[in-house]
């Protein structure tokens, strides 16, 4: 059964296909550690999204330990923000584009420390395989 992209439910699936890959919890295994590795998903609206949708994802030693819809930044601590428009969001989620490729041509940006991205593009890549893995249902 397909999730809807965007939705807890779906973050929900995407969190738990991550748990359960050995490949990412080796390459991420030291990511968040001694270091605020959490990040809020920004999906910014566009001709497909009526508005802004945000999620936090709470990411250290190589484990999702959270998932969860917010209204603003403000509300959670966090250490990236990996922001995009929602059709390059879709694209993402259906591996047509990587989390490291699309930042290198701005596509997507991050508010944090790229170098720490980079020297995990790994796992970044990895999280990416893994959310085309997710069925999903696009309604917008």
């Amino acid at each position: 059964m397909a999730d809807t992209f965007p939705s807890e439910e779906w973050m929900a699936a995407w969190r738990e296909t991550v748990n359960a890959d050995e490949e990412y919890g080796e390459k991420a295994a030291e990511w968040g550690v001694d270091f605020d590795g959490d990040m809020v998903f920004y999906l910014a609206a566009d001709d497909r999204l009526p508005e802004d949708r945000l999620f936090f994802v709470e990411l250290e030693g190589g484990t999702v330990h959270d998932t969860y819809e917010i209204g603003s930044l403000d509300e959670v601590a966090h250490g990236f923000v990996f922001r995009g428009i929602y059709s390059d969001w879709v694209r993402l989620t259906q591996g047509a584009v990587g989390a490291i490729d699309g930042l290198m041509t701005g596509t997507f940006e991050l508010d944090g420390d790229m170098q720490r991205v980079l020297q995990f593009s790994d796992a970044a890549a990895r999280l990416v395989d893994l959310a085309a893995a997710v069925e999903s249902d696009y309604r917008y």
